[in-house]
């Protein structure tokens, strides 16, 4: 069994396994699939299928490297179209003196809450974003399972830590849940008892080991633990160590953050037939003065580390009215996808993402910015990833776009 589906469009990728090891021959093989493949975008909308990829089970990183940087980095540089394949532990000689990196520092709510209803039914809640307060207490829009069978004013908890009480419904599978906490607030709460909210395509965990170990390893380093607003890891900063940031540092690479809410919709598919019907999620973010300033005119490259960077700063920098005086709070609604045009990024560092998502669009449109040629591209480039068994997802390794 593997992730994606296959659609007839048109293209027929090469056998994968037939490319060789290496920079020049490789890399004249995926050249010669992308443009080969470019006529079947010749039409100004892109068919969602387009975006399908076929993954073997196998390849989909269950578990995190043995060290975060130990992941492999697959380097794309998009003047020459050349490719080469590294650890993410060489990420500082690509980057240069007066480069600067933007990264969401939201930190992962451990919103993965398990209950019980008073007749002994097993409840699991997963915390998505505030809803505000009522005379309930703390209200907050979850995910419940079983969903069907919790109705409104149905009541769950922990003896001793909670009590909860489903408030209102909605059609898009969410429901409103008020919070009563035995002592302290909800957010205490979760940092005792909740489970990291690992996406899922990772197995559950059954031992207390590996819950412990991805508290650490699902959360980047660089994470603001002040700001437990994500329900989702923004995945390309799980490879970053403070050693490489002291290294990238010590180069004259300033780091600059950034908050984005990271909520469930980036796990969603693409269930139109086309991709200009998608109906984006939208995500809160949070820009700092400083790092609205280092966005403009900056003295090097600016490069994203992973989509909900990139998505911040395009939804911001499309913003009319921005004075770089005050911080700025906003929603992101923007679906970026071929053939897109950046206003702030030079460079990204990203995963390998699913299929028929929003963020593979979104990767796509940065191969090629302002035409629909990336698409073919990133199909070769994952291609050949998956001849040479890179992992995929969250877990996995990582792309460096030049």
């Amino acid at each position: 069994m593997s992730v994606g589906s296959s659609h007839e469009t048109g293209c027929r990728d090469p056998e994968p396994a037939s490319w060789p090891v290496g920079r020049g021959p490789a890399r004249n093989l995926i050249c010669q699939q992308w443009r080969g493949a470019k006529s079947c975008l010749s039409h100004p909308t892109l068919n969602t299928d387009l975006f399908d990829y076929e993954l073997p089970e196998r390849l989909i990183a269950q578990q995190p490297a043995d060290r975060r940087d130990a992941s492999r980095l697959l380097v794309v540089h998009r003047t020459d179209q050349r490719i080469e394949h590294r650890r993410f532990s060489d990420l500082p000689e690509y980057l240069a003196h007066d480069d600067r990196l933007f990264r969401n520092n939201a930190a992962v709510i451990p919103a993965r809450l398990h209950g019980r209803r008073p007749t002994g039914g097993q409840v699991e809640c997963l915390l998505l974003r505030p809803a505000g307060t009522d005379a309930g207490g703390e209200s907050w829009w979850c995910l419940l399972r079983p969903g069907r069978k919790l109705t409104v004013g149905e009541i769950f908890g922990v003896a001793g830590k909670f009590t909860a009480t489903v408030r209102e419904k909605s059609g898009d599978g969410t429901a409103r849940v008020s919070f009563v906490a035995a002592q302290g607030d909800l957010l205490g709460v979760a940092a005792e008892i909740g489970e990291m909210p690992l996406p899922p395509y990772i197995a559950p965990r059954h031992d207390d080991a590996a819950r412990q170990r991805d508290r650490e390893r699902y959360q980047t380093v660089y994470a603001d633990r002040h700001r437990q607003v994500a329900a989702a890891a923004p995945t390309a900063g799980l490879h970053f160590t403070d050693e490489i940031l002291d290294t990238l540092k010590a180069q004259g690479v300033e780091s600059f953050d950034l908050t984005l809410h990271v909520g469930l919709g980036t796990f969603r598919p693409i269930t139109s037939e086309r991709i200009e019907d998608h109906v984006i999620h939208r995500e809160v973010y949070e820009m700092p003065i400083a790092t609205q300033r280092a966005l403009v005119h900056p003295p090097g490259r600016r490069i994203a580390v992973g989509t909900t960077s990139v998505r911040s700063i395009e939804d911001f920098l499309a913003r009319p009215a921005r004075d770089g005086e005050r911080d700025f709070l906003g929603e992101a609604a923007l679906f970026i996808h071929p053939p897109a045009t950046f206003r702030g990024v030079d460079a990204l560092i990203t995963n390998f993402h699913q299929p028929r998502s929003t963020l593979l669009c979104l990767v796509s449109a940065f191969l090629a910015p302002e035409s629909t040629e990336g698409v073919a591209w990133l199909k070769a480039i994952y291609a050949d990833a998956i001849a040479r068994e890179y992992r995929f997802f969250s877990y996995g390794d990582a792309m460096l776009i030049l």
